[in-house]
């Protein structure tokens, strides 16, 4: 298992920044939340995240020019945050929030740009040694939820959820989480499925990702 907090992403293939490409990272998401077995945290109760009516789909909008994202919201499920820019390291994980900060959520700072062409990934801690993480319930989420996120140039992207899919680490479908779409799109993506318990000094893991597919559906 990756170090505690961290993402396992095996294989990357070379990261492309800026708006004509996505960087397609290959692998199996892993992810340990410095959680021990018994400790690890229940699947959360379904919360009051009602969607709203589906309705014919939105004509697309055209994509926003590159620019640093600052901090998602995602009304739902009453999550706020921060976003801090995370980087793949020389072992091939992907960084993540600290553990110490579990309340944050990090984006993939050598990918798209929230917003702009492409395919952009955001990504946060389930639970930690203290309780529930920022996205503990995302899960909850429904096709019609919106996702908002600030960004350096003064802009909302607004993004509307498509779907919500639990992926076992074990076949995971990179192409279509990390591939683009010909749209401006959003994924986040936290930890699930079953956590199992490392050797004792070892941290365990969750053996599964609940990942966001989302679109850019407004600006502000």
């Amino acid at each position: 298992m990756p170090a505690s907090g961290r993402y396992r992403l095996p294989g990357i293939k070379a990261p492309l920044a800026g708006t004509t490409a996505l960087a397609v990272l290959i692998g199996a998401w892993f992810a340990a939340e410095g959680v021990r077995g018994a400790d690890a945290m229940e699947a959360p109760p379904r919360i009051a995240a009602k969607a709203p009516a589906r309705s014919a789909p939105a004509p697309a909008i055209p994509a926003l020019a590159p620019s640093q994202p600052l901090g998602i919201r995602i009304p739902a499920i009453g999550v706020q945050t921060m976003l801090v820019g995370l980087d793949v390291l020389p072992d091939g994980t992907l960084d993540a929030p600290s553990p110490l900060t579990p309340q944050l959520a990090g984006w993939y700072q050598q990918g798209t740009t929230p917003g702009a062409a492409g395919t952009a990934l955001a990504v946060g801690h389930y639970d930690s040694a203290t309780g529930p993480a920022i996205f503990y319930n995302l899960s909850q989420l429904g096709p019609g939820h919106t996702i908002e996120v600030d960004r350096a140039d003064g802009t909302t992207a607004i993004f509307t959820v498509d779907s919500v899919e639990l992926h076992d680490g074990s076949a995971f479908p990179d192409t279509k989480v990390y591939g683009t779409t010909g749209r401006p799109e959003l994924r986040v993506i936290t930890c699930g499925g079953t956590y199992l318990p490392g050797p004792p000094g070892v941290a365990g893991g969750y053996q599964g990702n609940t990942v966001v597919y989302a679109h850019l559906s407004g600006v502000r």
